[in-house]
């Protein structure tokens, strides 16, 4: 018994639909998304060629040039920064900071505000800097 060859079908998968679908995902996720903006305080950082991006952390220590410190929005004074950081420690990640200080504040007060943090009980002090271009 001979069997003559039957056409053979072409398999064709539209993807029409599923490129609309990823389309419509991407599109939602662009606009649901949320930028993280660094805080309204006008800040100089020191420039470093060697500086690395480090991920964003919960805490962050501001110092203008006026010598006004911030952490996370809210004002701190210099007499009372170490029981802010005590207070602050378990929100923290890794028990981490970074310190980001004007290029016009004095080398001292910045030792004196690393010298406070360390007491705070961190661990692990990050120098914000901008890379240079």
């Amino acid at each position: 018994m001979q069997f003559k060859p039957g056409k053979r079908r072409k398999v064709f998968i539209n993807i029409t639909s599923m490129i609309d679908v990823m389309f419509m995902l991407l599109v939602f996720l662009m606009i649901s998304s949320t930028f993280l903006d660094q805080p309204g305080i006008k800040l100089e950082l020191p420039a470093a060629e060697s500086s690395t991006v480090v991920e964003q952390r919960d805490y962050i220590l501001f110092v203008d040039k006026e010598g006004k410190m911030f952490l996370n929005d809210k004002g701190v004074a210099l007499d009372n920064l170490e029981a802010k950081i005590k207070d602050a420690l378990p929100q923290m990640k890794d028990s981490s900071l970074i310190l980001k200080a004007d290029r016009d504040v004095t080398h001292g007060a910045v030792v004196k505000i690393m010298d406070l943090v360390r007491k705070g009980g961190v661990k692990k002090l990050i120098i914000g800097t901008k890379t240079q271009k």
